[in-house]
């Protein structure tokens, strides 16, 4: 699957102050990482960039965008989509966009058997957990290292090694 060259960053929910300022729901892992972009673009395909400055507070981001600077033209923006270019974004190894997940071919390392295809990821406390789609029902596969040895979203497959108890009730 071609990875797409702009993500969705967050979306302006509202207004903060009377100086333009407008809050943002990042979509990123956190306000903190949203905070550090310098240009996002007002559309998919990265035609309109915008320089803004951003700051944390709480788990929003306050963004100040280029040329927007009363209350009237922040709130205009309300539900408005703000995109990041992939080139902007800095993972670190062994981290990826779940985007990038969405549809991997879960594949046994061992045997090469196919188990179906990676459809959701929810975050818990400790680790993610991946959603695999089988032609059975929805398997729940923790996404720690003991699990899940390699992903190679250009080949749009992910190896793992099962544990017991994985797909059905082993002890």
């Amino acid at each position: 699957m071609p990875q797409k060259p702009f993500l969705e960053a967050g979306q302006i929910v509202g207004t903060h102050g009377v100086r333009g300022e407008t809050r943002v729901q990042p979509w990123c892992d956190s306000a903190e990482q949203f905070a550090g972009f310098k240009t996002l673009y007002w559309d998919i395909n990265g035609t309109n960039s915008v320089k803004v400055k951003a700051r944390a507070h709480k788990n929003m981001a306050l963004v100040t965008l280029e040329g927007v600077d009363t209350m009237e033209a922040a709130a205009a923006l309300r539900g408005k989509m703000l995109y990041v270019s992939r080139k902007d974004l800095k993972l670190p190894k062994g981290r990826y966009l779940v985007q990038d997940l969405i549809g991997l071919s879960i594949e046994d390392v061992d045997t090469g058997e196919v188990y179906g295809k990676l459809t959701d990821v929810s975050q818990t406390g400790a680790n993610a957990v991946y959603h695999m789609t089988t032609p059975t029902g929805v398997v729940l596969i923790p996404a720690i290292p003991d699990i899940i040895l390699s992903v190679d979203t250009v080949a749009d497959v992910m190896k793992i090694r099962p544990m017991k108890g994985l797909f059905d009730d082993e002890i």
